[in-house]
């Protein structure tokens, strides 16, 4: 399997844990230096990502991607991936699409979203 094929695969396993808020996955996919600048603008860390999850501030009804592209330079790979989510978070309904930014770094032979952002598109 090629390294964008792994990414791929990596992608679905965290677009599933993101819908069903499977927190043992968000903590085996994410890094543990993550951070992440969500489209509010605020930075978040991984603690306080799986955090949303385990509260049920964050859940996530619907989510699917579309444009993706994917680059690989040795153990990092970003990816670009146009995101159409449907999601809740504290008592704020979220819905529309969104264009995320992810770098994965292959650390002990498992990719881990170490860095990201994300932004709301029309």
């Amino acid at each position: 399997m090629t390294q964008d094929e792994q990414i791929i695969e990596y992608e679905k396993r965290l677009l599933e844990a993101l819908k069903t808020g499977d927190i043992q996955a968000l903590d085996e996919l994410l890094h543990d230096n993550l951070i992440f600048n969500i489209p509010t603008g605020q930075t978040i860390t991984k603690e306080m990502d799986i955090e949303n999850y385990r509260s049920g501030i964050m859940t996530v009804y619907d989510i699917s991607t579309s444009d993706r592209t994917i680059k690989t330079a040795e153990n990092v790979s970003t990816v670009v991936v146009t995101v159409y989510l449907k999601a809740k978070y504290a008592d704020q309904i979220i819905e529309g699409k969104f264009r995320y930014l992810r770098v994965w770094k292959l650390t002990n032979n498992t990719w881990k979203v170490i860095a990201g952002s994300g932004v709301q598109i029309q």
